[in-house]
């Protein structure tokens, strides 16, 4: 649709040599550290308890045999919570303010923590829904173009069925398709080992940062109630803790921050509905979003640093052997990228077939309309005109439009005339239809020209278009407000086209009962006939002329109608 490559303008128009170059403006001017987000310490080497018992001097492994025997534990089990209680009190001490061991409670300081991090990784969220969220393919090329570069070029030009075209111009239609695939699978293979771990650590790292920003922080926040033996908000860490063992996973995931090249990708898409504005500058723009990220990614690696929530969830389990496990994510990214660029294909080459049954079709009836050009409709959306309302009906209002000059008045309405004036019908009601008919033909041009003013920028339709791209509520709602202007004169615009076809088919039903030619006994032929035609015969010939004309517009009317609705 035409609000489609409207918002995605920024995407679609930034060249790949544009694409590289912004790319190394943003890493000349990027403060991005490159320092890890999660150092992974305590989780190198865990000791299973059982193991760390056997490997107790002997005098150690009978003084918790005693102490087992007295407290009625495994002795086992009393090593391992002598252990959680030490880990216990490291935490209070190391971190002051974020854990009660003995209450198992979280305490104000470890609330303020968690509220940052959700604040910090919520930047990413907007910039993922905008992307990822809208077409995880697109997004993917996109990311490709930068990490693949040789392939996306080869994907770009090779795959073109226009560009296969010019150069193989007497294959067929189903050939161009073939080569078109074969072509993609070729780049593919091009694609080398290096490149596949790049594009698959970048999906990783989206899927992680997906995880984190899209976590229910404020499922875990709303457990917390206020204390005033503390002054500040506390919980107990076992209602979370299922939750915060999920976080903890997906803050062991991200362990590096970001690739630049993904950070670029996700910002292009982010910016997508302020790339029509005034003033957009769209390195300015990244940027400011760098900072943005930077800052993030900071409250991230401090939450890590300041929170030792693997120790805590230790302690609160009572399980010295749990570690945090990597989240599995990005491994399809290959399946989701070669499924965008074949349904790319497979929409360029309808779209090739599309255009050529249309150039096909114009030819067809340039005959008809006696040598002249369609006379295109103003605002109508177009190579000329991107820009424009995308009316599917705008080729049958053309064909109409110039059929109106070019035929109807130029050589039917010499017929037509003389029969509403001095035709003698023998049925009223033939005669009712038949003027009704001549009255929507006759007007035919004038509400044309009026839809074509209605979509004009100072049209009602227009201008609603116009301010529903400008909107600056979130995308779903501005595409409906969009789609909604395109309903509105695409129903105008099939109002005038069955008002036309309606008359058209009256006409040729009245006029093959003039002739003598109605099997159903409902027209009849004209009581002065033969004073019309005169004495010659060019005037019956000129009526049976007409319904021809009359006849071939109705088909022309169907193949466009064919032809845009998708159809074979």
């Amino acid at each position: 649709m035409a609000e489609d490559r409207t918002l995605n303008r920024l995407v679609s128009e930034l060249t790949l040599e544009e694409r590289k170059n912004l790319l190394e403006k943003l890493k000349s001017q990027s403060d991005l550290s490159g320092e890890p987000l999660y150092e992974a310490k305590e989780e190198k080497s865990v000791i299973q308890p059982e193991e760390q018992y056997v490997r107790l001097p002997w005098y150690y492994r009978i003084f918790y045999i005693i102490l087992g025997f007295f407290r009625g534990k495994n002795p086992v089990k009393v090593f391992e919570d002598s252990r959680i209680g030490k880990l216990g009190r490291e935490i209070e001490e190391l971190s002051p303010g974020l854990y009660d061991y003995q209450h198992a409670y979280l305490l104000p300081q470890f609330y303020q923590s968690f509220l940052d991090l959700k604040e910090g990784a919520r930047f990413f969220f907007t910039a993922l829904d905008a992307s990822v969220g809208r077409d995880k393919g697109d997004f993917y090329a996109f990311l490709g173009s930068l990490e693949l570069g040789e392939v996306h070029r080869r994907l770009q030009s090779e795959t073109d069925p226009n560009i296969i075209a010019e150069k193989s111009p007497d294959v067929s239609g189903a050939e161009i398709r073939q080569m078109a695939f074969r072509a993609m699978e070729d780049a593919f293979a091009a694609i080398t080992e290096e490149q596949r771990n790049a594009m698959y650590y970048s999906a990783r790292s989206l899927h992680c940062l997906k995880e984190l920003s899209s976590f229910l922080y404020d499922r875990v926040l709303m457990a917390f109630g206020f204390e005033s033996s503390v002054a500040g908000q506390v919980c107990s860490v076992n209602v979370v803790r299922e939750m915060l063992n999920s976080l903890n996973n997906i803050l062991f995931s991200i362990q590096s921050p970001p690739p630049l090249t993904l950070l670029e990708s996700l910002f292009v898409f982010l910016l997508q509905e302020k790339a029509a504005e005034s003033g957009f500058d769209v390195n300015r723009e990244m940027r400011n979003l760098l900072v943005r990220a930077e800052n993030a990614l900071v409250t991230i690696r401090t939450f890590n640093a300041r929170v030792p929530l693997t120790m805590i969830l230790r302690c609160a389990g009572r399980d010295m052997s749990l570690s945090p496990q990597a989240v599995s994510g990005g491994e399809d990214w290959f399946l989701v990228y070669r499924e965008h660029w074949k349904r790319h294909i497979e929409l360029l080459f309808a779209e090739y077939m599309r255009l050529r049954r249309h150039q096909d079709l114009i030819n067809s009836f340039r005959y008809f309309l006696k040598g002249a050009n369609l006379k295109i409709l103003d605002n109508v959306v177009s190579e000329a005109n991107p820009d424009g309302l995308a009316i599917p009906e705008a080729l049958s209002l053309s064909f109409l439009l110039t059929f109106y000059s070019a035929v109807f008045m130029g050589d039917v309405n010499k017929v037509l005339r003389p029969i509403l004036i001095d035709g003698e019908f023998y049925k009223r009601e033939n005669r009712t239809e038949f003027t009704e008919a001549y009255n929507d033909l006759i007007k035919l041009e004038n509400d044309i020209k009026k839809f074509e003013l209605n979509i004009s920028p100072s049209g009602d339709y227009g201008k609603r278009y116009v301010l529903a791209k400008q909107d600056m509520s979130s995308l779903p709602i501005k595409r409906r407000k969009i789609q909604i202007v395109l309903q509105d004169a695409s129903g105008e615009a099939g109002g005038i086209i069955s008002s036309a076809r309606s008359a058209v088919r009256s006409m040729i039903n009245i006029l093959n009962g003039i002739l003598g030619k109605d099997s159903t006994g409902k027209y009849d032929t004209l009581g002065n006939l033969s004073q019309l035609a005169g004495k010659g015969t060019s005037f019956t010939v000129n009526i049976a002329d007409a319904v021809e004309k009359f006849q071939k517009t109705l088909q022309i009317m169907d193949d466009i109608d064919v032809m845009e609705s998708g159809r074979n």
